[in-house]
């Protein structure tokens, strides 16, 4: 018996058309959604760069090079901010990305699959503790132990450097740095778990018929192969590091200043913001506020950006290895 042509009859025709239409409303629906988180990015470096236009014209490129910060006379430079922000950004990386490689490369090649699981969604968990939190830690555990113990022992290791020398408070550079360590850690070690398990099998066995170690497949068909993907996982950390605030507030020290001691006090971009953002009476006050952060917020997308674009690339190896 020949197979029923395929014809649509009136109802069916009317069925099809109906289909067809609400496919196309949820199409352009979930657009409009999509186009409205883009727009809701714009939008926000509008108002902040129409907001800071009174600083801007005021200071001009000054404002990323003066070191002082004093709004009684009315100046405003972001140097400070901008050196304790990338200072302790970069201390944390220092201090997170070999720890959290190590976690990564533990659950992804050499943890019991009965392990795995568990172990994954306690570091994932870590990753939902509110700022606040880590910040109290921080304060109460963190600061007298690096006060007591771990300058006192940077001191007398590494005290013939700049870094490690000054009067020892606890509250500072490095505890700000430690505790961003602290917090980006479960977001590397997540995303460079995922990067590494989609690494195709056959990179490994291809390996292990050659006669390497499990330390030599780990470094040459894992590691070499996933690198774009848990460099973009970093970023993503550091991009994280930039933006965190209450944390940080609480054990850097809040002083403008900039100092080659990790042991010293300092202010972040995001700290300066919500310490005084209350205070800031003045207009041009205000507007240097919210051009700190405009510069916060450039830094941090453009971080992003480059993170999701670097992940992307890697998946899209992955994908194109698998169908090959």
């Amino acid at each position: 018996m020949s197979p029923r042509p395929f014809l649509f009859g009136k109802k069916e025709s009317k069925k099809v058309k109906k289909f067809f239409t609400g496919d196309s409303i949820f199409k352009h629906l979930t657009l409009i959604f999509a186009l409205l988180v883009l727009a809701l990015a714009l939008i926000i470096f509008y108002e902040l760069y129409s907001r800071s236009q009174p600083a801007i014209n005021e200071f001009g490129l000054n404002f990323l090079t003066e070191l002082k910060w004093d709004p009684v006379h009315q100046i405003f430079g972001a140097l400070p901010f901008i050196y304790g922000t990338v200072t302790s950004s970069i201390i944390a990386l220092i201090i997170a990305v070999p720890i959290s490689l190590g976690v990564a490369i533990y659950l992804s090649e050499l943890a019991p699959k009965r392990l795995r699981s568990p172990l994954s969604f306690m570091v994932e968990l870590l990753a939902t503790v509110p700022s606040v939190v880590y910040g109290l830690w921080g304060l109460f555990v963190m600061v007298p132990w690096i006060r007591d113990f771990l300058e006192p022992f940077l001191e007398s290791t590494l005290g013939f450097l700049p870094f490690f020398q000054g009067p020892k408070f606890g509250i500072g550079m490095l505890a700000g740095g430690i505790i961003l360590a602290i917090m980006i850690i479960p977001t590397i070690s997540a995303i460079s778990r995922e990067v590494m398990l989609a690494v195709p099998d056959t990179q490994r066995e291809a390996a292990f018929a050659l006669g390497a170690t499990r330390w030599e497949v780990i470094k040459i068909a894992v590691l070499k192969y996933a690198r774009t993907g848990i460099f973009g996982a970093i970023l993503l950390g550091l991009g994280r590091a930039l933006g965190e605030t209450m944390a940080v507030i609480m054990v850097i020290g809040n002083r403008p200043q900039i100092s080659l001691s990790f042991f010293e006090p300092a202010y972040t971009m995001s700290g300066v913001i919500a310490s005084e953002y209350i205070e800031a009476t003045q207009e041009i006050y205000l507007s240097a506020l919210i051009e700190i952060g405009l510069l916060l917020f450039i830094v941090t997308l453009m971080m992003n950006i480059l993170a999701r674009l670097l992940v992307w690339r890697m998946m899209r190896i992955f994908r194109g290895a698998a169908k090959e």
